[in-house]
């Protein structure tokens, strides 16, 4: 008995391994099954209009749920989370506090989190999510153990600042500090005029006619390069008729100009950073870029007399 015990066991083993040297050899492709649809019918003519809405409900779901990043081929656990959902008393304010949980925790996850792991990628303060998610929870509970509330947004701020800082002089520095030169070499040129805002400009053509003011609508004509001369933008690229636009709605550089240059006047403009894109990238224009204009002001659009006109000083002091 005990001799055919033991040789029934071996068998069960033998079975098992066999079974399991069968796994490893065969790939096993898991399934996943269909949604179940449930048999109902109806009954009422509202019934049926509850019934269409509910289906008319769901146009663009599908393409909402992909743009979410969710696999459809799990559309059975999707409902089920829905049902559990919709079957829960939203009135309920322990109900609602639970589904109010689920649904920041997924914008954590999804939004913030990775928002400030890029922001402080590569840098010695790199971003733990577990420990970002135990913060979170000591910070809705007014756990002081490490930090007073105001010490952890003080340093979270601090941080970000220098990882930025860091980042941008890492990325833009150098164009930044060629710049900077070329602004300081510029400005030693005869005929170049340097103003308290950094601004500088060379008067081509000097004209007789009004000065526009802030809110006056200019007509000019215009070419923008970068200091190696690259042009990144003209006016003759879109059509043979003057640009149109109000001081207001350019560059401060360019507000600053335009607001002096006397109708007819063509300038060449030197603008540094800080009064053209400033941190921005736009298009060709990398962050921190020095530009040069070549700026013609043909016209102030109902052309107002020069007499009425912003009489305002031109500026020749050399820097």
């Amino acid at each position: 008995m005990k001799k055919n015990l033991i040789i029934a066991l071996a068998l069960v083993a033998g079975a098992s391994l066999s079974t399991v040297d069968a796994a490893k050899k065969k790939k096993v492709v898991v399934v996943e099954q269909a949604p179940v649809v449930e048999t109902f019918s109806l009954n009422s003519a509202s019934d049926s209009v509850s019934y269409a809405a509910g289906m008319s409900a769901t146009q663009g779901l599908v393409e909402y749920l992909l743009q979410q990043k969710v696999d459809t081929a799990y559309m059975a656990d999707f409902l089920c989370g829905f049902k559990e959902t919709v079957v829960k008393d939203a009135n309920n304010p322990k109900v609602k506090a639970y589904l109010m949980g689920t649904s920041i925790a997924q914008q954590l996850k999804e939004r913030m989190l990775p928002q400030l792991a890029a922001e402080f990628k590569d840098t010695p303060d790199s971003i733990s999510a577990n420990v970002f998610y135990k913060g979170f929870v000591a910070g809705l509970l007014k756990d002081e153990t490490f930090f007073k509330s105001s010490d952890a947004n003080a340093l979270v701020r601090s941080k970000s600042e220098a990882a930025k800082a860091e980042r941008e002089e890492r990325l833009y520095g150098a164009n930044r500090r060629a710049g900077e030169e070329f602004l300081k070499e510029n400005a030693k040129k005869e005929g170049v005029i340097v103003l308290p805002s950094g601004l500088q400009y060379k008067v081509l053509k000097q004209g007789t006619g009004a000065v526009p003011s802030l809110n006056d609508k200019v007509q000019v004509h215009y070419e923008g390069r970068l200091i190696d001369g690259t042009v990144f933008d003209a006016s003759k690229k879109h059509g043979d008729e003057p640009t149109e636009f109000r001081p207001t709605d350019v560059i401060k550089g360019w507000t600053e100009a335009l607001t002096m240059m006397p109708v007819g006047s063509k300038w060449q403009v030197y603008i540094p950073y800080g009064i053209a894109y400033g941190s921005r990238e736009a298009g060709q224009i990398k962050p921190y870029s020095a530009l040069v204009f070549d700026i013609e002001l043909v016209g102030i659009v109902g052309d107002k007399p020069a007499t009425t006109k912003n009489t305002k000083t031109q500026k020749k002091a050399k820097k």
